[in-house]
């Protein structure tokens, strides 16, 4: 896997292996956890996913990696360990990590206005209605970079609404991947807000500015620096912004349109090299790859004696930064929840409709991914398809069959 500008060396080391341990000695039935993967493969074989990867590890490892099912529903090829999937908004928890390595490394603050580094920023403008009648008003105060991490923004993303600010983001160029991260950060930039500046958590663009914000402070593509600060110290060597030629064979692909609407899937070709690098939903990985990262989180921060990102840094990012005064809007946030810098948190045992602990954060991807770190439980576990139709459903699947394996 390659990154744009992000070279590696030609003989890379082998990734080293996950931990594993037998469920028995992880506080993990087993029993339970082949309930996990025998209902996956019911759903299987009733069309709902093409295949999947489950991954649920406790104590800092791995208890359970099944992969069921095909890689692909136009192949015979089954789903593999190794299948290299289009993550998505998985993405977002690794560039904010990186913002927040910056801050350690002294280069800014949570509190200071995006503007500051990209100048487009600093006058916009919010559409507001008044008397019936759709005006736009200068914002009360600049977007923060806390703001960014944490979606109160005001920026928008063009399929979670269908008002006058997400229509403009329909019709504009923010969704193609042959526009720079330059230029669609200017391109957001020239479009209204939907509220103030941390009033509203509206989930959005926001995480793709950070990518760019993350690029001029650098100096580097946003490629390069993920590569050069988390992907290659943690050896996430199948992570990147596009899948290498040689690895055509191992592309985890959906039905060709829903099964339960029939609609149209059309998700972006993982072998091209993207001009834009999403910071919010560009990357495409593995189910190892991806666990090496949450080991990372898991371990407050570090992997193989390899820090990351702070103990302390870690704990503020995994923190609800809402707070009763901000409005949610839209349906990512479950009852129950807040979100932090980076990470939907877990704020009450009750309301959501699946169990879990106070304290664990998550986030999930557009194409069917997700992934959740309870730290109460010392658990983290991993979904791994391309389903979008079904990605709120197999969520709470996942959620529901795990939780039912710890003893």
């Amino acid at each position: 896997m390659n990154t744009q500008s992000a070279p590696r060396p030609a003989i890379t080391p082998p990734t080293p292996p996950l931990p594993q341990a037998r469920p028995e000695t992880l506080g993990l039935s087993r029993s339970r956890l082949q309930a996990l993967s025998d209902a996956f493969k019911r759903e299987i074989d009733k069309g709902t996913v093409p295949g999947v990867t489950l991954l649920v590890a406790r104590r800092g490892q791995i208890g359970w990696f099944e992969s069921l099912g095909k890689q692909s529903p136009a192949t015979a090829a089954p789903m593999v360990h190794d299948s290299i999937f289009r993550i998505f908004s998985m993405t977002k928890p690794i560039v904010s990590t990186g913002i927040m390595m910056l801050i350690e490394d002294g280069h800014l603050l949570l509190s200071d206005p995006l503007g500051r580094f990209i100048p487009e920023f600093a006058n916009l403008n919010v559409c507001v209605e008044r008397g019936g009648e759709l005006e736009l008003v200068p914002a009360r105060r600049m977007i923060t970079i806390q703001d960014l991490l944490r979606h109160t923004s005001g920026i928008a993303y063009e399929h979670t609404g269908d008002g006058p600010v997400h229509k403009l983001y329909q019709n504009s160029r923010v969704r193609s991947r042959k526009i720079s991260n330059a230029e669609h950060a200017a391109l957001v930039a020239s479009l209204p807000l939907l509220c103030h500046p941390g009033e509203e958590f509206n989930y959005s663009r926001s995480t793709d500015i950070l990518g760019r914000v993350i690029e001029i402070i650098s100096g580097k593509s946003l490629g390069a620096f993920l590569d050069q600060r988390i992907l290659a110290p943690l050896q996430m060597t199948e992570t990147g912004f596009h899948a290498a030629d040689t690895n055509a064979a191992r592309l985890a692909e959906p039905f060709p349109a829903d099964p339960w609407t029939d609609e149209k899937i059309q998700l972006f070709n993982m072998l091209d090299q993207p001009a834009m690098e999403s910071g919010g939903g560009g990357l495409v990985s593995t189910t190892a790859d991806y666990a090496r990262f949450c080991l990372m989180l898991r371990n407050g921060g570090s992997l193989d004696g390899t820090r990351i990102i702070g103990r302390k840094t870690l704990e503020l990012m995994t923190s609800d930064h809402l707070g009763p005064e901000v409005k949610i809007n839209g349906t990512m946030l479950p009852p129950g929840h807040g979100f932090g810098l980076g990470f939907a948190v877990r704020t009450q045992a009750g309301l959501a409709p699946f169990p879990g602990s106070v304290g664990t954060f998550f986030w999930s991807g557009i194409a069917g991914t997700f992934f959740w770190i309870d730290p109460k439980e010392d658990l983290f576990a991993i979904f791994m398809s391309q389903a979008p139709g079904q990605r709120a459903y197999t969520r709470t699947l996942m959620r529901n069959l795990v939780y039912a394996a710890v003893e």
